[in-house]
């Protein structure tokens, strides 16, 4: 399988001099892209001794700080990162021939922080992070049903749901940010900004 990318060349006197700048480009152009979850990352994450794993989750917050997503603490995914706080991202934006990869450290947010999050989800997925204990070993779906139908019950449509101690948001504070493009004949971009004394440089890659 075989395809030809074809889309402009990305020079580096055209990127913005902050990473987190040009990711909210990057990131404004592939909404307006029509992709499906635009905001769809691969989280990957490893052990202390190194044994990887990865998901997708859906990046909820970005600002100067980092990349932001919520998560019951109890995941794997944390587990993980309570051994070895340093994580990489994906971006892979296919239809467009682009991909950020964001390389960086974890770190928990703020209760308040998670707290104002939890409270602007809908009440079903409200209810979901208290239903599931991710990562977790279940007897079935129906169990999974079950808990989830007595918390319904108990928190009917309107009533405030607590937000579950062990449920909150996970902050990727970035050390360094490539910006990939595909090209046809495999001459594709990658523009890759490192922090480096404090102050991001911009350095070229070969595809």
């Amino acid at each position: 399988m075989r395809t030809q990318y074809r889309s402009e060349i990305v020079e580096e006197a055209g990127l913005d001099e902050d990473p987190m700048a040009q990711f909210a480009r990057w990131f404004q152009q592939a909404a307006d892209s029509d992709l499906f979850e635009a905001n769809a990352m691969v989280v990957s994450t490893a052990t202390a001794d190194g044994r990887p794993s990865s998901r997708t989750v859906l990046l909820k917050q970005f600002d100067t700080r980092g990349f932001v997503f919520f998560t019951n603490y109890g995941s794997r995914k944390v587990r993980e990162i309570d051994e070895n706080p340093y994580v990489s991202l994906l971006f892979p934006w296919h239809p467009i021939a682009r991909q950020v990869i964001v390389t960086g450290r974890a770190v928990r947010v703020g209760r308040d922080e998670t707290a104002a999050y939890f409270r602007s989800r809908p009440h079903g997925s409200q209810l979901g992070a208290w239903a599931s204990e991710q990562s977790r070993v279940i007897a079935s779906r129906a169990e999974l049903d079950r808990r989830y139908a007595e918390l319904a019950e108990r928190y009917p449509e309107g009533e405030q749901v607590p937000v579950p101690p062990e449920w909150g948001g996970v902050r990727v504070v970035p050390d360094a940010l490539e910006f990939w493009q595909g090209h046809e004949n495999r001459l594709h971009d990658r523009l890759r900004y490192v922090l480096d004394g404090g102050k991001w440089r911009i350095e070229r890659l070969c595809p």
